[in-house]
This record gives C-alpha cells, sequence and structure tokens, in this order.
C-alpha cells in the first residue's frame, strides 16, 4: 500500500487524503490499513484512527451493494426522517450504520442532504428521492434488489 504524501507532510488533511484515496481504492478501511498509513506519514495508528472515527464517509468495513442514506438535518427532520429511519431498520434489521447479513444494503444518516426544499430526503446509491412517505419505501427497497 502507497499514499502519495510525503512523511514529512503529516497533518490531518493529508491523512485524510490517505484514506480516501485507499477507500477509494480498496472499498473501506482496514486496521492494517491505518497502520500502513500512520507509519508511511510518521505519524500514530492512534492519530490516524481519530481522523477514520471523525469523518463519517470514511469506513472502516466495505459496505452492501446498496447503500441507503437517510438524511437527518433539521428539515427532513421536522418532515418525518425518524419515521423512516424506524421502518429502515425494522424492515432491513439493521441499525444505522449496519449492512445486511446478506451484504445487498448499507444503512446510514446523514446529517443534511441539501434537498430541503422537498425533505424528507433518501438516497439510495446515487439516487436521490424527495418527499419520502415510510409507505412508499417497499417500493423503493425492491428496485435495488
Amino acid at each position: 500500500m502507497s499514499v502519495s504524501v510525503e512523511r514529512s507532510e503529516m497533518t490531518e488533511p493529508n491523512i485524510l487524503k490517505a484514506l480516501l484515496s485507499l477507500q477509494e481504492r480498496e472499498g473501506a478501511i482496514t486496521p492494517a490499513a491505518i497502520g500502513g498509513i500512520a507509519h508511511q506519514l510518521g505519524t500514530t495508528t492512534a492519530q490516524v484512527a481519530g481522523v477514520l472515527s471523525y469523518y463519517p464517509d470514511l469506513r472502516d468495513a466495505p459496505p452492501g451493494r446498496h447503500v441507503i442514506r437517510l438524511c437527518m438535518g433539521e428539515s427532513c427532520y421536522a418532515n418525518g426522517c425518524s419515521r423512516l429511519l424506524r421502518w429502515v431498520q425494522d424492515r432491513l434489521r439493521v441499525d444505522a450504520g449496519e449492512t445486511t447479513a446478506g451484504g445487498k444494503f448499507t444503512l446510514e444518516t446523514m446529517s443534511c442532504a441539501g434537498n430541503c426544499a422537498v425533505a424528507p430526503t433518501v438516497i439510495i446509491d446515487r439516487d436521490l428521492y424527495g418527499r419520502v412517505l415510510p409507505s412508499q419505501l417497499d417500493g423503493l427497497l425492491d428496485r435495488y434488489r
């Protein structure tokens, strides 16, 4: 494993750059990779792990084939996103941040999708859905099965 950051440039932005690059290539950042990045940048595994845990878009395990993101921003919250989250959790039997047993879906929450005018918002892979009701979720998930 190699990253394109010089050892003398051990800063949080460079750790983040290395982690994002690795995740793009490998799909996730393993504990061994954390150690490798730390060694290459001349920092500690704790420093790299801290950056990994701080940024929600970084993964320490590969995602499912389809990633479901539910916006939990103010507008989405006011329009029922918590009901959507509970519905998806019950239906898929996972909590936010987890992947279904068969590896088909990963459920995530996000702070804001920037789609406030049509809240609540659900993003599946790169497809954005607005004004989603719990009654529509079965149909949406069926599109990705």
